[in-house]
């Protein structure tokens, strides 16, 4: 099989935390939110059920149970695709050859997080239903977060992307899985310094946008940290690094890394402030902070939220911000 970037080092880590230990709570651990369902240990029976391809990759773990070895690329591909059909309703998913495979328990988490943000325009639970609309900025070929928030919460989604493979891809896992018709729209994005122009149509309306930017800040960077997560996974034993960037680079690295491309999804969204009604991105260092907010400061965003977000003993956090009051949210939602 073709290299393929698996951004798992996280679930590795709660497999076998949760394999092992009860959640423990300080300053450098932490939970998945209280409706994710991913809080429980992997049930590797009912998943093999689901989907047995899975069996083949599993081993036995040293303190009891099974696990699949992480740094196996088609282990954790089997292990999404097991995960997304048992629990997401869907019933194909594959990736193209070199593309980036998210983890499922931290995707679901941030939708999860976002659904109490709108919560708060509604006066109540989370909003379900088609009429929440959500824009993904960056969907990827993997199309995850239109995948499994379709089905948490019936929402529909616009995924954008500037990799038309990953366009095509994501469409086809749509027609792949036909209870997906009408939920899901992917649209090209032609200009890679563009966010939310040529993408969205000017009466177009969106409860909130998500996004998982590009973390690096070149391909020389993206390469070093790639190479730390091999190292991770497989210690001290020289190991080829599970990546190409023919095609992806775009999922990996951007100009200004993180930080760059959040300050302009921030410019954009100051040209189009009732876009959405909130405004999202996930931001993976804490060091990026500081410009992000001076960047929302300059955008005289009217509120803005920080929610951390934790697996394992990775802590990230999503970044929210509104240029619409309370009030003007609420007459939004009701229309």
């Amino acid at each position: 099989m073709d290299p393929v970037l698996c951004a798992t080092p996280e679930s590795a880590y709660l497999c076998r935390l949760k394999a092992t230990h009860p959640p423990r709570k300080n300053h450098t651990t932490g939970e998945l939110h209280s409706r994710n369902l991913h809080r429980a240990p992997y049930d590797f029976p009912r998943l093999v059920a689901a989907s047995p391809e899975l069996e083949a990759f599993l081993t036995p773990h040293p303190l009891g149970g099974d696990t699949i070895p992480f740094a196996h690329p088609e282990a954790v591909i089997a292990l999404n695709r097991a995960l997304l059909k048992c629990h997401y309703g869907i019933a194909a998913w594959d990736l193209p050859p070199g593309y980036l495979c998210p983890p499922v328990p931290s995707r679901a988490d941030y939708l999860h997080h976002v659904a109490d943000l709108v919560a708060v325009d509604t006066g109540g639970a989370p909003p379900r239903g088609p009429d929440v609309r959500v824009l993904d900025i960056g969907t990827g070929a993997n199309a995850i977060y239109p995948l499994i928030g379709t089905h948490l919460y019936g929402w529909t989604f616009v995924g954008t992307d500037v990799d038309p493979v990953a366009v095509e891809w994501a469409r086809t896992l749509v027609t792949r899985n036909p209870a997906l018709a009408g939920k899901i729209d992917f649209r090209r994005q032609l200009s890679p310094s563009a966010i939310f122009a040529n993408v969205v149509r000017s009466e177009e309306r969106f409860a909130l946008s998500i996004c998982n930017p590009p973390f690096h800040p070149s391909a020389e960077a993206a390469a070093a940290g790639t190479r730390r997560k091999v190292k991770n996974l497989h210690g001290a034993r020289p190991q080829k690094p599970v990546l190409n960037f023919g095609g992806r680079n775009n999922e990996l690295w951007c100009m200004g890394g993180e930080v760059g491309f959040v300050q302009r999804t921030i410019a954009e969204s100051a040209a189009r402030p009732d876009l959405c009604r909130w405004f999202t991105t996930l931001v993976s260092k804490e060091s990026s902070l500081p410009a992000i907010q001076r960047a929302l400061a300059k955008a005289n965003v009217l509120e803005t939220r920080r929610i951390p977000m934790f697996a394992g003993q990775k802590q990230s956090r999503i970044v929210a911000w509104t240029f619409l009051s309370l009030a003007e949210r609420r007459l939004a939602t009701a229309k």
